[in-house]
């Protein structure tokens, strides 16, 4: 069995934007909070993180360091959402998980194209690995088990999902555990 803990990096600065794919810092400053992630996260035998600045600083500020950086991890490209308040984004009206799988905003992409990166890197990981990742990477993640409906799941920042698989198959052991 291969157990796979996925980390949301810790909260972006500034906070209230759409950071996407925009190189952002994270806010380490919560040492409580990241002490108690990283008594969560225990021991693992592999490390991959997303390039993002926001996910390598939240890795480092718990200790760590990625045994490598996965490009396929970045977070999904809004296009031009990228930085705006999220009060300032347009209403999609009432699209299914489904619909809005596939809806990709002006100049970015899917959720789907997003998760179609993700999801061979998590099949390819043989051994217990923690993934330094995005919302968007631990929804990935998710929609191997419940498909497009992962996207009803709200990602805290510096939270914690656990998912194992076995001969191929897929279990959630824990979602969106905080300190």
């Amino acid at each position: 069995m291969v157990r796979i803990l996925i980390l949301r990096h810790a909260p972006a600065m500034p906070g209230g934007i759409l950071a996407g794919r925009r190189d952002v810092d994270a806010d380490c400053t919560a040492k409580d909070g990241l002490a108690r992630i990283r008594i969560r996260i225990g021991t693992v035998p592999q490390i991959v993180s997303s390039p993002a600045r926001r996910c390598l600083q939240t890795v480092q500020a718990l200790g760590l360091r990625p045994d490598r950086e996965c490009p396929e991890l970045w977070e999904q490209d809004f296009g031009a959402w990228e930085g705006l308040p999220h009060a300032a984004l347009p209403d999609l009206g009432p699209l299914s998980t489904a619909e809005l799988a596939l809806y990709r905003p002006p100049g970015g992409e899917s959720f789907e194209d997003m998760a179609s990166r993700v999801r061979p890197l998590l099949h390819e990981l043989d051994r217990d690995t923690l993934v330094a990742g995005h919302a968007g990477t631990v929804r990935a993640a998710l929609s191997l088990l419940v498909g497009h409906a992962a996207l009803s799941f709200q990602i805290a920042p510096l939270s914690l999902t656990v998912l194992h698989r076995l001969s191929g198959v897929w279990s959630v052991e824990s979602v969106n555990v905080t300190a």
